[in-house]
């Protein structure tokens, strides 16, 4: 009796996303070094972008992942100038994000950024609106 074989490395799913995010995160980071940003700094940037203003806790909650993992990253775009962090009147332990006017003016350059990262990715809107689609369910399904 014959085994069946495992799949292989290349028909592992797993595989080919870690190292499309492995390459995505490499495209991105001569981008983003004319920002001063590292990869997960532009991601924080972008959530308040998105809605400034927000706590610590909703930021990495946003982003999927846990506050202690975050603040380290707020912690350095506060230095360079983009944030402020205060209490939160209605909770002290949590602390409000505000975007400084440089944190603002970012935004303008960051959208070269996507442009530029689009351009390499040399996928059309509607291949990426399929791959966001499908991408999509697939964290839902593995998040519940």
């Amino acid at each position: 009796m014959t085994l069946p074989k495992p799949p292989t490395l290349d028909q592992h799913l797993c595989f080919l996303v870690y190292n499309t995010s492995l390459k995505m995160t490499q495209t991105y980071k001569p981008l983003l070094t004319a920002l001063n940003l590292t990869y997960p700094q532009y991601l924080v940037m972008v959530v308040l972008w998105e809605k400034d203003g927000l706590g610590l806790k909703d930021v990495a909650e946003r982003l999927q992942q846990d506050s202690g993992s975050v603040t380290p990253v707020v912690k350095r775009l506060e230095a360079e100038g983009y944030l402020t962090r205060d209490r939160d009147p209605r909770d002290e332990r949590n602390r409000v994000l505000k975007l400084t006017a440089a944190g603002q003016a970012l935004r303008a350059a960051a959208l070269k950024v996507s442009q530029d990262f689009a351009a390499e990715c040399q996928v059309s809107h509607e291949e990426v609106a399929t791959l966001m689609a499908t991408l999509g369910k697939l964290n839902r399904h593995l998040g519940d």
